[in-house]
């Protein structure tokens, strides 16, 4: 057993990497692919040129590929090959109780590894409800980026920041919706939304439409400044990054909207044609 963590531990270690940023950023982050594609968070990166040191000390600089502060999500990219890269998990398959492993550069120490137990697999937080793995590994400045793996020493998770004493990470599946995002272009709905409370007894939140562009599929389908988006593709949205995920992985076609109405409790429904295109936001 023993052994076997301690194997776990050492691989984990070489795919973890500390990343550099101009005087004061300084944090960790996980080589993605064996090509050099490096993932951290957003926070991460301070302003000036981008280093990204391995576990055996080599250096390379590193370019921004894509960033997402909203998101506290940024992709690097460093010219390198046949490296050793993460084993991504399926973080919504885990459990509390599970073990999970951290490992990261706090204060500059490299490939520091600690233990814990996820705690929960999401936190709601009001409005701005967000998709976390909540465990109690310990963490310190400098860890952010950094993987959180499950027993297998897959990575299940982005060490991210510390509240409540509880370490969190964002989620694999979401690390993962990211990349994918940035591959090939996401549904275009044409609206400018807000995130508001909606039903506090079940988390579920909802996008007040704000503006509409001319045009657009939004438009074409007859919604209006006022109205309110509470689900898409048969699921209510709980997080702000759900309406982001079902227009990430629309590639086109007839996709279904719940909404309301002014002061209607009448939920309706409205189906929208969209089209792959790469834009800024929905």
């Amino acid at each position: 057993m023993a052994g076997a963590f301690g194997e776990i531990s050492e691989q984990l270690r070489r795919i973890t990497v500390q990343v550099l940023a101009g005087r004061s950023g300084r944090g960790s982050g996980v080589v993605w692919s064996a090509h050099g594609q490096v993932v951290t968070n957003a926070h991460v990166l301070g302003r000036g040129a981008i280093q990204v040191e391995f576990w055996n000390g080599h250096r390379l600089p590193a370019s921004i590929r894509t960033l997402d502060r909203r998101r506290d999500l940024a992709e690097l990219q460093v010219e390198a090959g046949d490296l050793s890269s993460a084993v991504p998990g399926d973080s919504d398959a885990l459990r509390p109780g599970e073990l999970v492993i951290a490992v990261g550069n706090p204060y500059g120490f490299m490939g520091a590894v600690s233990t814990g137990v996820i705690h929960s697999v999401r936190v709601q937080a009001g409005f701005a409800a967000r998709r976390w793995v909540v465990s109690d590994v310990r963490l310190a400045p400098g860890n952010s980026g950094g993987p959180l793996s499950n027993s297998k020493g897959e990575v299940i998770g982005l060490n991210t920041m510390i509240a409540g004493g509880l370490s969190l990470a964002i989620p694999s599946i979401s690390v993962g919706r990211f990349l994918a995002g940035t591959v090939a272009g996401k549904a275009h709905l044409g609206v400018t939304a807000r995130p508001i409370p909606f039903e506090r007894t079940t988390g579920q939140i909802g996008f007040l439409v704000l503006e509409i562009a001319r045009h657009s599929p939004a438009e074409q389908a007859s919604l209006l400044p006022g109205d309110l988006l509470t689900g898409a593709a048969g699921r209510p949205f709980r997080s702000f990054e759900d309406l982001e995920d079902v227009l990430a992985f629309h590639r086109g076609g007839q996709l279904e909207f719940e909404f309301r109405r002014g002061t209607s409790h009448q939920v309706r429904r409205v189906i929208l044609q969209v089209a792959a295109e790469r834009v800024q936001a929905a």
